[in-house]
């Protein structure tokens, strides 16, 4: 019984480490104009209001704290910051019109 479960066992390690991986690169070519509208830096998971504040500068708008657990929203120019509490939960990046 052991020894079938081996020779099994090193039946299915053989095939695995046989069967060769590869992936696939796919390049997608953005005109040089429109490279420049793909640089965007938000502020990350984690980040802190005053870090924010201090690294983005005064939001245009700040709504206040709604729910349980407490979510904050400030809205900047072209994106959007949620908080948790204190902390960035996520950024959305507004898309142009």
């Amino acid at each position: 019984m052991l020894r079938r479960f081996i020779f099994t066992l090193a039946l299915l390690l053989g095939f695995g480490l046989a069967m060769p991986g590869y992936a696939e690169t796919v390049d997608v070519p953005v005109p040089e104009e429109e490279k420049e509208n793909f640089s965007v830096t938000l502020p990350g998971r984690g980040m802190t209001m005053e870090a924010v504040e201090e690294r983005f500068g005064a939001p245009e708008e700040r709504h206040e704290q709604v729910g349980t657990p407490p979510i904050t929203r400030w809205i900047y120019k072209t994106f959007t910051v949620y908080f948790e509490d204190k902390y960035v939960i996520h950024a959305v990046f507004h898309t142009p019109k």
